[in-house]
């Protein structure tokens, strides 16, 4: 009997495609990359053609020893990475490890982890894609370049064990820059005038906003000039000048590609990129369904297409007849286009919506759940109609001034009814009466408002993702490792989910700008980025393209080491003394976050965490509770007293007591800035109503389809604000 081996990179990725396989098929998981660049050098050899010296990764030798095992027993081996340039990198190093010829039909590709579409890519084996292949490696090759060329001299120059990445010294900049303009940012005041007008005098009110002074554009820029304003509409009288009504049609969003995942699932779960990529991995790669097994629940999860199969438009289809009927499907299935897909992969869609959120509840984790409901709504929502609006538009004239007013009320819920944009989005019905040209109105109150122009908003992940998109620095794959690497490197740090530049990496940056300009360039990153996408074209030679990078690098970084002399990074002195020998400890970033070091190493290596007070007594011992960090950065609290008192809570404690049992209270954080105060002890009595209200808000999270009939979606205005 034949026998095949199958090579995924991971074993939740194996189990799921070996029940679909059937017994004359083996899966085995190569975890992963089993090939890499050494660590302990630079491993390319620049004089010949940029040669990389590629070793088996220490600790992978019995799992290639397994392979090469399984794979002399098989008769047929078929390399089944992911459908991206890094998959078919790893499906290139698999070959070499395992003595297959890369022009033989060896490697299957799927873009769903389904029986359908497992069960066609084994009969359609192709040779690897070196193309593919080289663009990886060229990508590889640029950034070890740039990580082992100039990390060393910024050891040397700056601080010892700081590092620079070719596409991460870019996010920095843009966060450096950011944070440049806020700081030159002048705030200038302004205000608005709204005007409440009714028909008749016990007639509704409504609001008409200040549009025109003499047919020109307000200007309003003091507490003076709208008094004066607002004197002179008490005086005039309103006179309905136009009423214009207008049909207006919202169109849904296209299905997510991975950095319109990761801004939504940031904007509307509060998810990390990284945990984001993580249970997308996971949904994708294939979860154990009760009844069923293990099952693919989406597609590839790495794109920039927002393509979607006709099978899979067409069972969209069936289900929006099925559930709402044929009102709400377009004549034909919509058809979304993407400035410029790496690869073409679909969109990220469910693979099938059989799989209904509401009958995953008991088979997915609750973060699994939300991000797999997001993925759901947003597909099917993208096959559906365009919501539509009943808009009304008065222009109102007060003497010589201009006033309109808008009104708006969803008419037909369209693709509303599965899914609206994240919540601070969403519009109310604006009523207005039905007015008449030339109608006299009666002034009911006029309201004038200050305002002050604000700086550009610092990045949040959502919006740093974006921007990086929009300017075509790095590429979904990236994006994840991009932030977190900058926050490790301890250049950027997290606060209230912005981020902030640090004085280390205002230097680092500053050092670069000056001496490695392009490095930092973003028309430049992108530049190559799109050689990068001509290298995997089979447009551009891999050779070409690093030659045309290195020669000037290698140029700059001679003349940056001799120009640079040592760079002195800004000390931070606290006002804690060193127990071991007096000296004022300085505040030091860490991989882990921020400590307190002695000034005197290497003499004295005494540091400790930095602690945060809360002004609470311990409940064991009567010690100070202080504000501590896990190593991930999750803030917990604990007594000073440890490790003689073990007293810590994830949860703030207070200076309050539970009336019932005399516990000390505890403030409970939710997602989204929610908080609620509740006793410390579990046992107490008042804790069972906590637990009714989670209970009830994990079932309200687990229905299908959100409650947005009615309820309209209203962007964030202009460049003022409140």
């Amino acid at each position: 009997m034949n026998k095949s081996l199958v090579v995924v990179e991971s074993p939740a990725k194996a189990k799921t495609i070996e029940k679909f396989l059937g017994k004359n098929y083996i899966v085995r998981a190569s975890m992963g990359h089993l090939r890499d660049l050494p660590k302990s050098q630079f491993g390319v050899d620049v004089e010949q053609e940029f040669t990389p010296k590629y070793i088996n990764i220490r600790g992978k030798g019995d799992l290639i020893k397994k392979l090469r095992d399984e794979a002399k027993k098989a008769d047929s081996v078929y390399l089944a990475t992911d459908p991206d340039r890094e998959g078919e990198a790893i499906a290139w190093h698999l070959a070499h490890i395992l003595h297959i010829e890369p022009e033989q039909p060896c490697r299957i590709e799927f873009n769903e982890i389904t029986k359908t579409a497992i069960q066609s890519a084994v009969k359609k084996p192709r040779a690897i894609d070196l193309p593919r292949v080289d663009a990886q490696q060229a990508r590889r090759i640029l950034d070890r370049i740039v990580g082992y060329k100039l990390s060393p001299l910024l050891w040397r120059k700056v601080r010892k064990g700081l590092s620079a990445g070719r596409v991460q010294s870019v996010t920095v900049k843009l966060i450096v820059d950011r944070e440049k303009e806020i700081e030159a940012f002048v705030e200038e005041e302004y205000w608005t005038i709204t005007v409440k007008l009714r028909e008749k005098v016990k007639a509704p009110q409504f609001d008409c906003e200040l549009m025109l002074i003499d047919g020109k554009k307000p200007e309003i820029g003091d507490e003076q000039t709208a008094d004066t304003l607002v004197k002179e509409l008490e005086q005039a009288e309103f006179i309905v000048k136009e009423v214009k009504r207008r049909e207006r049609r919202r169109n849904p969003a296209p299905p997510f590609i991975t950095s319109s995942l990761q801004q939504e699932a940031a904007r509307r779960l509060g998810f990390t990129t990284r945990k984001t990529m993580m249970l997308a991995q996971q949904l994708y790669e294939g979860v154990e369904v009760a009844n069923v097994g293990p099952v693919g629940l989406v597609t590839y999860i790495r794109t920039d297409s927002t393509r979607i199969a006709q099978s899979a438009q067409e069972e969209a289809r069936q289900y929006v007849i099925g559930k709402f009927g044929g009102d709400y499907l377009p004549e034909k299935a919509p058809i979304y286009t993407t400035k410029k897909a790496q690869d073409a992969h679909e969109a990220i869609r469910p693979t099938s919506l059989e799989f209904t959120p509401d009958i995953l509840v008991k088979s997915l984790s609750r973060d699994q759940l939300r991000l797999y409901t997001l993925v759901w709504e947003r597909f099917v929502a993208s096959q559906m109609i365009a919501a539509v609006y009943d808009t009304l538009t008065v222009d109102i004239i007060a003497g010589r001034m201009g006033l309109r007013a808008n009104g708006s009320r969803l008419k037909f819920p369209g693709f509303l009814a599965v899914y609206s944009d994240s919540k601070d989005e969403k519009e109310k019905d604006i009523a207005i009466p039905e007015l008449k040209v030339g109608e006299s109105l009666k002034l009911s109150q006029v309201l004038p408002k200050q305002h002050f122009t604000e700086p550009p908003p610092r990045y949040t992940e959502a919006s740093l993702i974006k921007i990086l998109e929009e300017k075509g620095i790095g590429r979904p794959s990236t994006y994840a490792p991009i932030v977190e690497t900058i926050v490790a490197r301890g250049y950027v740090e997290r606060i209230e989910k912005k981020f902030h530049p640090t004085e280390l990496g205002d230097v680092v940056l500053e050092l670069l700008e000056e001496y490695f300009p392009d490095i930092v360039d973003v028309g430049f990153t992108a530049g190559l980025e799109d050689r990068l996408d001509d290298i995997a074209d089979g447009e551009r030679s891999r050779i070409a393209v690093l030659k045309d990078f290195y020669s000037p690098f290698a140029t700059t970084l001679a003349h940056a080491e001799e120009e640079i002399g040592h760079v002195e990074l800004p000390v931070e002195v606290s006002d804690v003394p060193c127990e071991n020998c007096g000296k004022m400890m300085v505040v030091k970033h860490g991989r882990y976050g921020n400590f307190l070091a002695c000034p005197g190493f290497p003499q004295c290596r005494n540091a400790k965490p930095i602690v945060k007070e809360i002004g609470v007594k311990c409940p064991k011992c009567q010690g100070a509770v202080v504000e501590r960090r896990t190593k991930r950065g999750k803030t917990f609290y604990g007594c000073t007293n440890y490790p003689e008192c073990q007293y810590t809570s994830w949860d703030m404690p207070l200076n309050e007591t539970c009336p019932v049992c005399g516990s000390i209270k505890v403030r409970h954080n939710f997602r989204q800035g929610r908080f609620s105060i509740m006793c410390s002890n579990e046992e107490c009595s008042t804790r069972a109503k906590e637990a009714a209200a989670k209970k009830t808000t994990a079932k309200a999270a687990a229905k299908t389809t959100p409650k947005t009939k009615g309820k309209i979606t209203k962007k964030k205005s202009g460049e003022k604000s409140e």
